[in-house]
């Protein structure tokens, strides 16, 4: 049983509680690197003594999102948003501190309670220490921390470690010293599960094995929040989102590749071979997912074991996903399927997630289909989209359109 600890001494229950991961060994992958809180979680509620943080309702609660700017972050605001919180929006500035503006489009001061205002805060999160980070947090008068904030595939191992493992390590203490204690709700990624097969369901259980800097370096954060919330530290919840599409997608990921090309009006679209089959999420179902997690109970969180699998449960080739783009854009254009000379994404073949405990415990459930994420996001690129039948598959959608959207594949 894991002895509870005061919210300053986190660093040091970590130290003997968290098992054989450190930061330092991130990048190693040695077969130790497992999870060490596969274990019931104490009896008891977790922020006991404190009362509820969100009494069934978000509005006038104050949210704070880290990462704000960023693909997921910026529609995590918009649901938070809609959803009647005053949320503080914070991103990266060139000033080193905070400091504080007020959205003046919505008609509101984020600092006088009014519902739905909303505030930014400019800070270097990366660089931004304990003090920093505590101050941001009771400035806000937080009852709700969202970390969207990461390093993806671009970045380096030593940004990626920085990023999501240390930042988090940083803002989990934070949260725990805080006199009232806000539900801290961290972005974890599918990348953390280890290889399954094109018949395998993944739950929350699945052992974790990532392949990836990317993927070991994300669980690393997930095991922060998930040790501190069984040692009753925080209020905390890890949403393990999968790969996301939709309104925004980054150049980096495969359907914002995509869709700049599109955009272009290129003929030749140049990409990695289209082998694997993925379970895509749109963008703003993950922010209604991360909504429904500020709204759980902390003991339901807990008992459930602070770990929630965000994604459609469905698996598509993303070669299917290309010729979705390509069919909706209604241009011909040539696919050449080429090896990159440096692979730094996994090479996973297969990953279906479980969404049984998302349905059950947040309520929740994925709402548009992959056609919406393809349309609105080609839109967003700056792509004239033809009309498509909502939820057709690419051949059918082509067949009607007459053969507009044609794909070669090479």
């Amino acid at each position: 049983m894991a002895r509870k600890a005061g919210p300053r001494s986190a660093l040091a229950a970590r130290a003997t509680l968290a098992g054989p991961v450190r930061v330092e060994n991130l990048q190693s992958g040695r077969p130790d690197d497992r999870e060490s809180f596969l274990e019931p979680f104490p009896a008891g509620p977790v922020n006991e003594g404190q009362g509820p943080l969100v009494k069934g309702t978000l509005t006038g609660q104050s949210v704070l999102v880290l990462g704000a700017s960023g693909y997921l972050g910026q529609h995590i605001c918009t649901a938070f948003a809609a959803a009647g919180a005053r949320v503080v929006r914070v991103a990266r500035g060139a000033r080193p501190g905070a400091a504080v503006t007020h959205d003046a489009a919505n008609g509101h001061d984020g600092a006088n309670g009014h519902h739905g205002a909303s505030s930014t805060v400019r800070l270097d999160i990366a660089a931004a220490d304990l003090a920093e980070l505590t101050r941001l947090c009771a400035d806000a008068e937080a009852q709700v921390v969202v970390n969207a904030v990461g390093a993806v595939w671009e970045a380096t191992a030593d940004q990626m470690t920085e990023l999501n493992a240390r930042l988090v390590e940083r803002l989990t203490d934070v949260v725990a010293a805080l006199p009232r204690r806000p539900r801290l709700i961290q972005l974890g990624s599918a990348h953390e599960y280890g290889p399954a097969g094109p018949d395998d369901l993944i739950d929350e259980d699945w052992p974790p094995a990532p392949a990836t800097a990317y993927g070991r370096t994300k669980l690393a954060g997930t095991r922060t929040v998930v040790g501190a919330v069984r040692r009753r530290e925080v209020d905390g919840v890890v949403l393990r989102v999968s790969v996301t599409c939709g309104p925004g997608a980054p150049r980096g990921s495969l359907p914002g590749t995509v869709a700049a090309h599109l955009a272009a009006g290129q003929d030749v679209l140049r990409l990695a071979p289209l082998r694997a089959h993925r379970d895509l999420v749109d963008v703003r179902d993950v922010a209604d997912a991360v909504v429904a997690a500020a709204l759980v109970p902390a003991p339901a969180l807990a008992e459930a074991g602070a770990v929630v699998n965000i994604a459609r449960g469905e698996t598509i080739p993303v070669r299917k996903l290309v010729d979705l783009m390509i069919t909706c854009s209604g241009r011909s254009v040539r696919v050449q399927e080429e090896q990159p000379a440096q692979a730094n994404r996994s090479d996973a073949l297969w990953q279906r997630l479980d969404i049984s405990r998302a349905r059950r415990l947040l309520g929740w459930a994925p709402r548009r289909t992959l056609t919406d994420s393809v349309r609105d996001l080609l839109t967003a690129t700056g792509v004239l989209v033809p009309d498509v039948p909502n939820g057709l598959d690419s051949g059918t959608a082509a067949r009607l359109r007459d053969g507009q959207g044609r794909t070669a594949h090479e």
